[in-house]
């Protein structure tokens, strides 16, 4: 490749994937084969959970939100760029001949019932901040995410709370990387802005549920967190959308939460 002062350089991580997609979209091809060390996406990763199951087809919202929370056999810039250009993707082993892999489409399956649940990701690339005793006072939370966004530190999950003596709490989840430069960064300003307490934990992990089929069936959420509670794990965070539901709990519990959650969904069954 080329960088942007001219000189010749190799591909960035994910740098392959998104070439090939770019290279899809322009000559407008019927669909964009990767090759990678598996043959397909799964529910989720099979190391963890011997029973995943490969999908022969995945919408690409899914694939989406299964590549941002942490599912690594698709780079998400790539993924975001074969859905800007309507490309549809297939995912084939480049270790073993044969198979037909699994096809990232844009349309869903009108012969079958869509699954509540399609996938599991999970990532230990996670770290809490907590926040204690600020002011509850108007733009206080920019005044303490906006000072973490300076820094170029990504914030992922969020939750305030309203604390006592017109006080408020804030928790949210960092890189873990970014996570002693982030608690050094807010303990500069615990005095300046009026925080109470500044602490955290870097022995987390986000653990997500993936599926279209949540628009249409009630009552997902609650499965998942009793589906965790039967095997005594705690929730510390969660998040939400249309299609997904992450928790955050403690990183020991991640692959019991993986396995209990598989089998809680029925994901081990064609």
């Amino acid at each position: 490749g080329i960088s942007s002062a001219g000189d010749i350089s190799t591909l960035g991580r994910g740098g392959s994937d998104t070439s090939a997609v770019a290279l899809a979209a322009a000559l407008k091809a019927d669909e964009c084969q990767i090759y990678t060390d598996v043959d397909g996406v799964y529910t989720t990763d099979p190391r963890v959970v011997p029973e995943a199951r490969r999908m022969d087809t995945i919408t690409f919202e899914e694939m989406l939100e299964l590549a941002s929370l942490g599912s690594k056999v698709l780079q998400i810039r790539s993924v975001e760029f074969a859905g800007k250009y309507q490309v549809r993707l297939r995912v084939l082993s480049s270790l073993t001949e044969g198979g037909n892999g699994t096809l990232i489409t844009f349309e869903e399956d009108e012969n079958m019932e869509r699954a509540v649940v399609s996938g599991i990701a999970f990532d230990k690339n996670q770290a809490r901040i907590n926040v204690r005793g600020v002011p509850d006072k108007p733009g206080i939370a920019y005044q303490i995410l906006g000072a973490v966004a300076d820094a170029n530190v990504d914030v992922d999950m969020i939750i305030q709370n309203v604390g006592t003596e017109c006080t408020t709490d804030f928790s949210f989840t960092v890189p873990r990387g970014d996570y002693k430069p982030t608690l050094d960064l807010l303990g500069s300003l615990k005095d300046s802005i009026g925080m109470a307490e500044v602490s955290g934990d870097d022995a987390v992990c986000k653990v997500s549920i993936v599926g279209l089929g949540m628009r249409s069936h009630v009552g997902v959420a609650a499965r998942m967190f009793h589906a965790l509670a039967s095997e005594n794990i705690n929730i510390q965070m969660i998040s939400t959308s249309e299609v997904k539901v992450s928790v955050l709990i403690d990183e020991k519990y991640m692959e019991l939460a993986t396995r209990v959650l598989h089998k809680e969904f029925d994901l081990d069954k064609a």
